[in-house]
């Protein structure tokens, strides 16, 4: 047996003397035959017993052949039948069931009722229920309790401070607390994710609400007031009579914006884990959601800023409502109140004070500071005693109610005015909950469902809807306190939400002296994070351009245009750059490194060995409809041959014509090559094109037709096209497309090679044999 080349990645193959092949393959060398059957240098070779009928042989008869070869050592074995070298068996799969038969399966799994079908589906849409059976009191509770009781303290002048974002009263973001803790408990799978108000998604509730306000004839510029005040508020013109809102004031007409908006947001986010959509968050990439994150920031920082100064100016809407805000600030400017002035820069001063040190103290703390909380208590004394509002006219908190109010249907026609906006906050919310609930489960060694995720948080949202709450989301900075503080399970949601309860029962109408601009330092110091993340800009940059560019596109529009505009525009910058890396990905032929069997880019790496005769030839990228041209040029460009012009040319100046590179003969027969056609590899430098398909990640049928008609031109020429490193995937593709031949799916015509190397040197061997025969008279 010849033994120039090593094998390549084996199949059984039927052997009756000789290898049934064509072209190349019937001069590649074989490597060793097992009874009746016999191994090749191919994938995909197709079982064919002796007799003719294509059958897959048993695993035991080729075992039971090996062990009479080594059990009886006076068994002949012709030279033939000597080699060695790795041999598989393509196991017989049975044929996939068809459609009908696949919905009537599911459609009795469905149907079957049985004990522990009811409890696994309990399990699945209340995972608080699995792992509260497993609940360890003495390891988990005193963690989760002292978790909980740290959340709870910061949510509460969190959830009065965001309401100001929201454009709506105190009260409704200790609703949106409480009841977010409370159902996140039950239904969401991760154990550290802390739900509740969330910066960015009460600043566009807040924009759709000052939208609406506007529409209905209310006046933007007017504060958001107490329930006593709503009777003061209404304005009655025709845009409010014509909406029926006549008993209607404009603190109640915010919350049933508000709540429209909310249920419409829980229904998106509840289908979409219905229809298991939970993969569609991964196309918020996160340099677009740190660029949102970054522009939506600087669009809060800009609304705060007239509560900051004691400034009265209107909540601006549309295009460049940042740029708008900034003019109307400076041009009131002179009008600010030196009471809230100096009450900012006092506790601006000492919150910022408090978090850098607790950033450098924080292996030292076993609970972060509650600054915030001691800022508004010490606060709200100081106002309450030197009545601030109405010796300075600070403007104040103003009334909290205590205790609930009766649920109410969100309005229909207001959710249909609002569907449309409902869009980006489900997404919004969705991708940035996700991402935290996938992020703290990987760094605590647990897993989450990514749809089950999306059905806790849309009911976070459609059911607190109907009890005066908004939008809520998971947030990055209270869940990194959770795990600060010995977070263990979800039931910390609980103790967080009996602090908030307490609030709303008992502690809620102490607040009503406590200064707006206060609020709005609490707010402005916590998006010190987000700011921040504008510093890791110049590495992203050096890292890929790409992402740096999302980065910058997405804060830049969120900033100049709005933040939908920028979550949308972000959105499909980053699908064109998938689409330009797909389509454009990187080509570069190949090199031997030294003597051995593996290969580089000749560009890249230095005193690399080509081989001569061969062009290794890779392509990084899937080879789809959208790339085939790119691929097929880069491949011209690099091997300095276009084969389909060539041959084209060839057939203009006609058979007679003479052989010059760039200029090779047609094929004009279906036996060998010809002995003109042979001297075409000499002129164009190479006689073989092996193809390194090990970055090829998937192909189409575009793909495949690209491939065949590439062979059909490079057989044409007299050249060899070979495939190394085919995935399964990309094998079964060309078996299945008739690659290798009508009715020879399963024979791989010997050009797939499980290396690079054993291509090159199949080549080689294939080349050396044709030599003394074209030389020959």
């Amino acid at each position: 047996m010849a033994t120039d080349g090593p094998p390549g990645l084996l199949h059984s193959a039927p052997c009756t003397g000789r290898t049934r092949a064509r072209g190349i393959s019937s001069r590649l060398p074989q490597v060793g035959r097992v009874g009746s059957y016999c191994t090749t240098t191919s994938f995909t070779a197709r079982l064919r017993p002796v007799g003719g009928t294509r059958a897959h042989p048993p695993l035991g008869l080729c075992t039971f052949v090996l062990f009479l070869r080594a059990w009886h050592p006076r068994m002949e074995v012709s030279p033939e039948q000597r080699g060695e070298g790795p041999v598989l068996v393509r196991r017989q799969r049975p044929a996939p069931p068809g459609l009908r038969e696949r919905l009537k399966a599911r459609l009795r799994q469905s149907c079957v009722c049985s004990v522990q079908g009811a409890r696994a589906l309990v399990h699945d849409l209340l995972p608080a229920t699995h792992w509260l059976c497993r609940y360890r009191l003495r390891e988990d509770l005193p963690g989760d309790v002292m978790s909980g009781l740290v959340i709870g303290i910061i949510l509460v002048p969190q959830a009065i401070a965001y309401s100001l974002l929201a454009g709506l009263q105190p009260i409704y973001s200790l609703y949106t607390s409480f009841f977010a803790n409370l159902i996140y408990f039950l239904l969401g799978t991760s154990r550290h994710v802390s739900v509740g108000i969330f910066s960015l998604l009460c600043l566009m509730v807040g924009q759709v609400v000052d939208r609406e306000l506007l529409l209905a004839g209310f006046d933007s510029a007017q504060e958001v007031r107490g329930p006593r005040d709503n009777s003061s508020t209404l304005n009655a013109s025709a845009g409010t009579l014509a909406l029926g809102m006549q008993d209607c004031g404009r603190d109640c007409y915010a919350i049933r914006v508000a709540t429209a908006l909310t249920l419409v947001v829980g229904i998106y986010q509840v289908l979409m884990g219905i229809l298991r959509l939970g993969f569609v968050s991964a196309y918020l990439s996160q340099p677009l959601l740190d660029g949102f994150a970054m522009g939506a920031s600087v669009t809060i920082l800009t609304s705060q800023l007239k509560h900051l100064l004691g400034v009265q100016v209107p909540r601006h809407q549309g295009l460049g409502m940042v740029v708008s805000t900034w003019l109307s600030l400076l041009r009131n400017a002179g009008q600010a109140n030196l009471c809230d002035v100096l009450t900012s820069a006092v506790c601006l001063a000492v919150l910022l004070a408090a978090k850098e040190l607790s950033d450098r103290c924080r292996h030292r703390l076993k609970m972060p500071l509650p600054t915030e909380l001691l800022v508004i208590v010490a606060a709200t004394l100081v106002s309450h005693f030197g009545q601030l509002h109405a010796r300075f006219g600070s403007s104040v908190a103003g009334v909290i109610p205590t205790g609930f109010m009766a649920p109410r249907v969100p309005d229909p026609g207001l959710m249909r005015r609002v569907a449309l906006d409902a869009v980006p906050l489900a997404l919004v919310g969705s991708a940035f909950s996700i991402s935290l609930a996938e992020m703290f489960a990987r760094s605590h060694g647990y897993s989450v469902r990514a749809n089950q995720e999306l059905l806790a948080l849309g009911c976070c949202n459609v059911l607190p809807a109907f009890f005066h709450c908004f939008a809520t989301s998971a947030a990055l900075a209270k869940t990194l306190v959770k795990t600060a503080t010995g977070c263990r399970t979800q039931l910390s949601s609980v103790v967080s939400a009996a602090v908030v309860l307490l609030v709303l029962l008992v502690l809620a109408p102490l607040f009503q002296d406590l200064q707006r601009s206060v609020l709005a330092c609490v707010i402005v110091v916590s998006l010190r994070g987000a700011l921040r993340k504008v510093r890791d800009v110049p590495k992203l940059w050096r890292f890929s351009r790409a992402d740096a560019l999302v980065w910058v596109a997405t804060a830049a529009t969120c900033v100049l245009v709005s933040s939908e505009a920028g979550l949308l525009g972000g959105l499909l910058l980053s699908l064109l750059i998938l689409a330009g890396r797909v389509q454009r990905p990187r080509a570069a032929l190949l090199a031997r490194i030294g003597g051995s069997g593996f290969y580089e880019d000749a560009a890249e790496f230095e005193d690399l060995v080509p081989e001569p005769g061969v062009r290794v030839f890779r392509f990084a990228g899937p080879l789809c409809y959208a790339n085939k041209d790119f691929f097929l040029r880069s491949l011209y460009n690099l091997t300095g041959l276009d084969p389909g012009h060539a041959v084209a040319r060839r057939k203009e100046q006609g058979p007679g014509a003479g052989v010059s590179e760039g200029d090779p003969i047609e094929d004009q027969g279906q036996g060998p090559v010809s002995n003109t056609a042979a001297l075409v590899p000499m002129a164009a430098g190479f006689h073989t094109v092996v193809i390194d398909c090990a970055p090829l990640l998937f192909l189409d049928a575009a793909g495949l037709a690209t491939l065949q008609g590439l062979r059909r031109d490079y057989k044409a020429l007299g050249v060899a096209l070979l495939l190394a490193c085919c995935s399964p995937s990309v094998r079964d593709a060309l078996r299945r497309g008739n690659f290798f031949g009508e009715g020879q799916g399963d024979v791989d015509e010997g050009q797939l090679f499980h290396s690079v190397h054993n291509a090159v040197q199949a080549a080689q061997a294939h080349h050396r044999e044709q030599v003394p025969t074209v030389s020959s008279p």
